[in-house]
């Protein structure tokens, strides 16, 4: 059964470790971070962006595969279902549709708007039992059209969307969706340490995860980060593995083209990336 993601970033924010969200765009990826989220006995987040929720024709078929797969499966660690980077509209959709989880990005907004919008949202995601993220600042790079040159939040905006209620927060602190550019300046833990200081307890997302060095990771895990989303990393590993597969002929080999040999190696791949930020998190035995 699927649960607010609120009462896992509580425990991992107390705990010093942080929880993964790891975005899905197939039945193979679900099925992959299920599976590894179960062998490690993690608690995980399955985030699904408003382009992926499209893809896979709606926020209801989306319930209904991940709702399905974790009792085929026999999932019993903790798993959320989680809009991420939701406009307004889409959060009352995925209430609607039965998510766990939202994100309601109004961080484009001026403040007061982000403040008024995200105060509306609270009452209903909590209304539903269901957990809430806001964000403050930008996260750089594109993500379904959001572009976002990854300023840093302001520590006092940090606060007065944290007072609102939200369940975790996601502040800009230097980090960008995507791959990062050489001339990267690295994350601001300056930032992020006037944050925690304002928000106290609150937990903390760091959007971005892919290719941030994991000594960042660890320093920001221990000023108050405990949640990460993962996305770029796996669709990297997918692609990477299925391209060797189909450079190699596999594909041309006995019925080597059949979909489930072909999506194999992607999805092992995805597989042993989940499993690595896992570790790297220290979520790993944490369910």
């Amino acid at each position: 059964m699927l649960v607010s993601a609120a009462e896992m970033l509580k425990k991992a924010k107390a705990g010093h470790y942080a929880v993964g969200q790891f975005n899905i765009n197939n039945l193979e990826w679900t099925k992959a971070i299920l599976l590894t989220a179960q062998e490690l006995n993690s608690p995980v987040i399955l985030g699904v962006s408003e382009g992926a929720g499209k893809y896979m024709t709606g926020y209801k078929t989306v319930v209904g595969m991940v709702n399905g797969m974790m009792e085929e499966l026999n999932i019993t660690v903790p798993v959320a279902l989680h809009l991420d980077h939701g406009s307004y509209d889409h959060c009352y959709k995925c209430l609607e549709a039965g998510f766990s989880s939202i994100m309601f990005d109004g961080s484009h907004y001026p403040i007061e708007e982000n403040v008024a919008k995200t105060k509306e949202l609270v009452a209903a995601a909590h209304a539903k039992g269901v957990s809430i993220e806001a964000e403050v600042g930008s996260i750089g790079g594109e993500e379904d059209g959001v572009v976002g040159m990854g300023e840093c939040a302001d520590p006092n905006e940090c606060k007065a969307v944290a007072d609102l209620g939200v369940d975790f927060l996601a502040a800009g602190i230097g980090n960008i969706h995507g791959k990062y550019p050489e001339n990267w300046k690295g994350l601001s833990f300056e930032t992020l340490d006037a944050i925690q200081q304002l928000t106290g307890d609150l937990p903390l997302v760091l959007h971005g995860g892919t290719g941030i060095p994991a000594d960042m990771i660890k320093k920001a895990i221990s000023l108050g980060v405990a949640k990460i989303n993962v996305n770029t990393e796996c669709q990297l590993a997918f692609a990477a593995a299925t391209r060797e597969y189909i450079e190699a002929g596999k594909d041309q080999q006995g019925k080597g083209y059949d979909p489930r040999k072909l999506l194999a190696p992607g999805f092992e791949a995805i597989k042993a990336t989940v499993k690595e930020k896992m570790e790297l998190f220290g979520s790993v035995n944490k369910a």
